[in-house]
């Protein structure tokens, strides 16, 4: 039953596919018969080819693709560590890939002896009215550029954008990729990535909060809490950048007395440097005599 369904639906889309390049072909003779008819094309040159220009042109398509396969392969031997480095060879390809469909089309239309550069000043009136329509393509290509420019950020760092917080996987012509840590993928265009905050510049703080029970006495606690937290900072390297920090009592709940820590570490092990302090601190609570108190409701009667 599943792989007939999969058949069904590769089926249904191959019709469609037939059916959009039908009805594409239709729009398309319209519109040259319409145009022929009124004369907008008088000025459009006859197509001609011969076997000895497409055989030249096909070779020169091929040598254009395989000359950029393998300056991508080469692009992609190197794993620099360099963030800055790793963008501007991202880049580098997407450009790559954009030209050369660019020459490849060319090149297609000098096969059939079409003056491209009469081409080219006819639809000088199209292209400024597509312009105006591509507003936003052109703010996503301007934008990128300043961005690159300003060094805002690079692949590798980790930004946050209306509340997405992510790694930059991708910068293209005209939008950024970001993935967060659960594997979600966000594409956003270059002229929406406002109000940006890099949060790979400098180390971040895993903050613990940790309950103890209001019995607990939290002057003598203080006085261990220094060896513990040395203790918990020689097991965790290196993923903790310094000695976490006790930083006093942050709440008194219902049933227990909340402690602060916090620690430094690199942006991309915030979470699991929050794992670990609750881990150790758990464990060494523990062999200090402090449990974490259960949830405690007092009833009194008259």
């Amino acid at each position: 039953m599943k792989t007939e369904s999969v058949r069904k639906k590769s089926s249904s889309k191959r019709f469609g596919a037939l059916l959009r390049a039908v009805i594409l072909a239709a729009i398309a003779a319209l519109i040259y018969f319409l145009g022929r008819h009124f004369g907008v094309f008088e000025e459009i040159p006859k197509i001609s080819f011969n076997v000895k220009t497409v055989l030249r042109g096909i070779l020169i398509l091929l040598a254009m693709f395989a000359a950029e396969g393998i300056i991508l392969f080469l692009l992609g031997l190197p794993n620099p560590k360099n963030n800055r480095i790793r963008t501007l060879i991202s880049l580098t390809k997407n450009i790559l890939r954009y030209a050369v469909i660019l020459a490849a089309i060319c090149v297609a239309l000098t096969i059939f002896n079409v003056d491209i550069v009469t081409i080219l000043a006819g639809l000088g009136i199209l292209a400024l009215i597509i312009g105006f329509g591509a507003e936003s393509l052109i703010a996503d290509i301007v934008t990128g550029m300043f961005i690159l420019i300003d060094n805002q950020y690079n692949i590798g760092d980790i930004i946050e954008v209306d509340g997405f917080r992510g790694t930059v996987t991708e910068i293209n012509v005209r939008s950024t990729v970001l993935t967060d840590v659960g594997g979600n993928v966000k594409i956003i265009n270059n002229s929406d990535m406002k109000n940006v905050l890099n949060r790979s510049d400098n180390s971040s703080k895993s903050v613990s909060d940790f309950p103890i029970p209001y019995e607990t006495d939290v002057e003598a606690l203080e006085k261990q809490i220094p060896a513990l937290l040395k203790e918990i900072y020689d097991n965790n390297q290196p993923l903790m950048l310094n000695v976490p920090e006790y930083l006093g009592v942050n709440q008194l709940d219902d049933s227990a007395v909340v402690l602060r820590f916090t620690v430094d570490v690199k942006e991309g092990d915030i979470y699991m440097g929050t794992r670990a302090l609750n881990h150790d601190l758990f464990i060494g609570m523990r062999k200090l005599g402090v449990e974490v108190p259960f949830p405690q409701i007092d009833v009194h009667r008259k």
